[in-house]
């Protein structure tokens, strides 16, 4: 199987005002004479390391299952850096939406040979980080034309940034939760049951006419179910 590479590369970010660590993954067949179409994962070393993106998308790309893509994954640097960037309360969390709408995204533009479109951008996020990528995609649907939510973290404020969206063209969604996480631990201590917001997500968003893929799975809130639903994920956002 050709094996894709991956470059850890350092953005600094002026609406931050801090260094983001980016790492890139590039197909094996990467060229600039291409178009590719990008993945944004928050909680991006995650993604890379237990979600094993890269060989996912490898393998995908191997059996010409999906489209030329590039994966570029976000890191957090600490549980309170995840907290202020991806709680729709985080005191960045605003800055961090408008550093991968207004920087992020046009980095990726000039630097690679990307469709610069919002259907040429999806977001995808596990528990908290798919929190953020919604909430992204939700303030900039022109720029992010599809998500893919694992077990988002679901409060009153994302339900409200759904009630309130008002653009004439949704964007897609995938989105899963387990049945399972009824009792799921909080960084903050204590437990929460994610899977009654998550259903009255689902429902707002078709009642807001979303395009929506979503689906109950038997488990828990860990990469042991949200790692073998990648490949689905992928095939169902950039299958051939």
């Amino acid at each position: 199987m050709n094996r894709g590479t991956v470059q850890d590369i350092s953005l600094y970010s002026n609406e931050l005002q801090e260094e983001m660590q980016l790492l890139v993954y590039l197909p094996a067949n990467y060229s600039p004479l291409y178009k590719y179409t990008v993945l944004i994962a928050s909680d991006g070393k995650d993604y890379f390391q237990l979600g094993r993106i890269p060989r996912v998308v490898d393998e995908l790309l191997d059996n010409k299952e999906i489209e030329n893509i590039i994966v570029v994954g976000v890191p957090y640097k600490s549980v309170e850096d995840r907290n202020n960037k991806y709680e729709p309360t985080g005191k960045q969390h605003g800055a961090y939406l408008r550093f991968l709408a207004h920087e992020l995204a046009p980095y990726l533009d000039e630097h690679y040979p990307t469709y610069q479109v919002g259907m040429g951008r999806t977001l995808i996020g596990d528990s908290l980080a798919a929190t953020v990528s919604l909430s992204a995609a939700l303030r900039y649907p022109n720029i992010f034309g599809r998500v893919i939510l694992q077990s988002p973290k679901v409060g009153k404020e994302l339900l409200a940034s759904v009630e309130n969206f008002k653009s004439a063209q949704p964007f897609t969604v995938y989105h899963v939760i387990g049945k399972g996480e009824t009792a799921v631990k909080l960084t903050s201590g204590g437990t929460e049951d994610f899977v009654e917001p998550n259903r009255q997500l689902n429902e707002l968003m078709k009642n807001k006419g979303f395009s929506i893929f979503y689906e109950e799975f038997d488990g828990d809130h860990t990469w042991k179910h949200w790692q073998p639903d990648l490949k689905r994920a992928l095939v169902q956002n950039f299958g051939m």
